[in-house]
């Protein structure tokens, strides 16, 4: 069996490190270097995991940052959350008391 990969995103977390607090403070830094992103785009790069990065941006972030690729990316095994059968048959997620109870409606009285 093949063990399938995912990673975590940590460009936050370095941000936070070196004292960026904000996703506008990387939006000048970006375009010194010719990355011309919109503020949306740069805050999504910052607080989403991103599943396509262009590799100049990849490499601007480290020059900002002064960081190495394992810093900003994490290798993880993908795990999958399994189903599990309950006593009474029904199958559950793992989220134990958390899962949510059926509304009952009560006529009018």
């Amino acid at each position: 069996m093949t063990v399938k990969l995912d990673y975590k995103w940590h460009l936050r977390e370095v941000m936070a490190t070196r004292g960026m607090f904000s996703t506008t403070d990387l939006r000048p830094l970006l375009a010194e270097r010719g990355i011309n992103l919109s503020a949306s785009q740069v805050y999504r790069l910052v607080v989403e995991t991103p599943e396509r990065l262009n590799l100049k941006v990849l490499m601007a972030l480290l020059d900002i940052l002064g960081c190495s690729m394992d810093d900003l990316i994490e290798p993880v095994a993908a795990g999958r959350l399994r189903a599990k059968k309950a006593a009474d048959g029904t199958e559950t997620t793992g989220v134990g008391a958390f899962r949510p109870k059926r509304a009952r409606t009560v006529g009018p009285s």
